[in-house]
């Protein structure tokens, strides 16, 4: 065990064979994996014998270990408790099995709020908000939110509401009836909460509880002769009885149970979900999944519901695997404790259950199908258009990472310049930079370039140099402007290139570097006086252009912005409330003119240094209401 870090070594000499989490560190001490087991001894040594027998997934993790970490647990339900928590808390890299999950959204409900808001959040917190989900992508949820927006008068506002506060004017959605004007005081918390609990039984499921309770109150309304609010109740029923029959019978009881069942094919892997509520089927949905370290389809699926099912989501009261789980007593009994009542893990093996698993392992199978081929597709539209983009070019290697460069102003005012970057053939927007330009005067595309050019590889050769004396590797991930790219495409023609040129002769680069003319998509290279004219279909072409394209929307959005603040700034110096110190303070407190803009009364007057007169002056300037003065206020 020579060829492993010394601190490993005597953590293999020494971990005891007992039930536990074992947690691996790389050398920056960051966490890397987290398991449990019943014998940590047996199970972490695994790692380190016979190292060729794995595969190359945990042979790059064994690789990064620097050190070994163990916690012991009285048994194999609290080593799973604690592997879960650990998981949440520090996600570390080898443990995330949802690929891509922070796409996967969640409905939120805080129902700590006097008037709760129906939102999305993309993480699950400890906080005592129910969470339902999660729902892939936007147009599962978008339905869903439509769907209750249309069905029940839920605000949708971000104001702070609490009873008590100085009522508002309604606004519109009360006037059409979608919303109960909490904001104007129209209605108290308890009957706001009546509505908030049918929303819950809806994203539950529970669309029968719901109809019955509403029936009630719209025969109760009738009795009453209130024939407006019975009415209200009338449509909200039709509105759910319309979801319902979209729902299909596929069960002939009424249970409610979730179906998973896993399909693989190398690295990747897709688990389906059925949800079935009261015998019918409500949902299915597909999460595509990055295997974790040799594990296999019953630990696949332990750990999608270990990483999906907690406190705050729905646990249903039977989930069919399409595997069976590695001691699925401890599954049920966590699952139990989180539901509060008594919840199976079966794998069957007949009969109608079993049918349900195979219906729902057919449509695993239909999506990883799809999923690779749309998989296949994106590989020549970006891998197989960098190696095209090599070869008509000769580059001397596959441009991994391309830089955009376009300047953006309007007739000489607020002048700046951006940096977009392709890394894969797909956009990075965190590798994105702005440069306010400082030593231009005026509408000077050229000398623009020229400046923001110098600006960006005068401060990479910087990193790199300080890099290199300190000893960290050159492609080290942290650096503002590091790494160096394998292309620059610059936004414009042959003058554009020749100032580029002129910039890499001074600095001594020997960076790829082309001109991509918008009006006939003529490609400019160095050395050649005739551009370059690719076919509209090429893939390479249309690389070029994806990058062209979106380093011009991002100047846009940068300089709209810049001139956007620009004016308010302006407008504020004409409040006479508002001086240079409250206005550090506003963009300090907010850091943007949108937020600003979108703040209520009392949020602008929580500001440091702001009182209600200077808080009531920008807020009438930004809604155009006339706002009572101080004075006023106070009669």
């Amino acid at each position: 065990m020579a060829q492993w870090p010394k601190e490993v070594e005597e953590t293999l000499k020494n971990i005891p064979d007992h039930p536990g989490v074992y947690l691996m560190r790389d050398a920056q001490d960051t966490i890397i994996y987290v398991g449990k087991a019943i014998s940590l001894k047996r199970r972490v040594r695994q790692y380190f014998q016979s190292t060729q027998k794995h595969g190359a997934k945990v042979r790059a993790m064994v690789a990064k270990i620097a050190r070994i970490e163990y916690i012991l647990a009285d048994g194999e339900l609290e080593a799973l408790i604690l592997e879960c928590n650990l998981i949440k808390r520090y996600r570390p890299h080898y443990n995330i099995l949802l690929k891509d999950d922070k796409q996967y959204p969640y409905v939120r409900i805080n129902l700590k709020e006097p008037y709760p808001r129906v939102e999305i959040a993309r993480r699950i917190a400890d906080d005592g908000a129910r969470y339902f989900g999660p729902y892939i992508g936007a147009h599962s949820l978008r339905d869903v939110l439509n769907t209750l927006k249309k069905t029940f008068p839920i605000r949708t506002c971000k104001k702070a509401i609490a009873p008590g506060m100085r009522p508002e004017r309604p606004c519109l959605n009360y006037q059409i009836g979608a919303c109960m004007a909490p904001c104007a005081g129209l209605v108290t918390p308890e009957e706001y909460r009546e509505v908030i609990d049918q929303v819950i039984l809806f994203l539950s499921g529970k669309y029968e509880d719901i109809v019955s309770g509403l029936q009630e109150k719209m025969a109760d309304a009738a009795q009453k002769m209130e024939y407006e609010r019975a009415a209200i109740y009338r449509d909200r029923i039709a509105m759910i009885e319309r979801v319902m029959q979209r729902q299909k019978a596929i069960s002939t009881g009424l249970e409610d149970r979730d179906v998973l069942a896993l399909a693989e094919e190398g690295p990747l892997g897709v688990v389906q979900v059925t949800n079935i509520r009261a015998g019918k089927m409500i949902g299915s949905q597909h999460y595509p999944v990055n295997p974790p370290l040799e594990a296999g389809p019953g630990e696949i699926l332990a750990d999608f519901i270990t990483q999906t099912y907690g406190e705050d989501t729905f646990i249903p009261r039977e989930i069919l695997v399409a595997s069976p789980l590695p001691s699925p007593e401890v599954y049920e009994q966590w699952l139990s404790e989180k539901r509060g009542s008594r919840v199976y893990v079966l794998c069957p093996q007949r009969g109608e259950k079993k049918r349900l698993v195979e219906l729902t392992q057919d449509n695993a199978q239909e999506r990883l199908r799809r999923i690779l081929q749309k998989e296949q597709v994106e590989h020549q539209r970006t891998i197989g258009a960098m190696e095209d983009l090599q070869k008509i070019l000769h580059l001397p290697k596959v441009p991994w990472r391309i830089e955009g460069y376009d300047n953006s102003n309007i007739q000489g005012t607020n002048p700046v310049s951006v940096m977009v970057v392709a890394e894969g053939g797909k956009a990075n927007p965190k590798a994105y930079r702005r440069f306010k330009v400082k030593t231009v005067e005026g509408p000077n595309d050229y000398e623009t370039m020229r400046e923001v050019l110098t600006r960006r590889f005068t401060h990479g050769f910087a990193e790199l140099q300080k890099r290199r004396e300190e000893g960290i590797p050159d492609d080290a991930p942290g650096g503002k402007f590091l790494p160096l790219p394998d292309l620059v495409l610059i936004d414009g023609g042959k003058g554009q290139l020749g100032i580029a040129l002129e910039v890499w002769e001074a600095l001594g680069l020997n960076i790829p570097v082309l001109g991509l003319a918008e009006r006939y998509e003529e490609v400019f290279l160095p050395g050649r006086s005739d551009p370059v004219v690719l076919p509209r279909n090429s893939l390479a072409l249309q690389l070029l252009q994806r990058v062209r394209d979106e380093a011009h929307r991002f100047g846009i959005t940068f300089h709209r912005s810049l001139r956007s603040k620009t004016m308010v700034q302006s407008a504020l110096e004409q409040l006479p409330q508002v001086g240079p110190a409250r206005r550090r303070a506003l963009f300090a407190h907010f850091g943007t003119v949108s937020a600003m803009e979108k703040a209520t009364l009392e949020e602008i007057c929580a500001v440091p240094g702001m009182n209600r007169p200077a808080a009531q002056a920008l807020y009438a300037h930004f809604h155009g209401e006339q706002t009572e003065t101080a004075n006023e206020t106070e009669q």
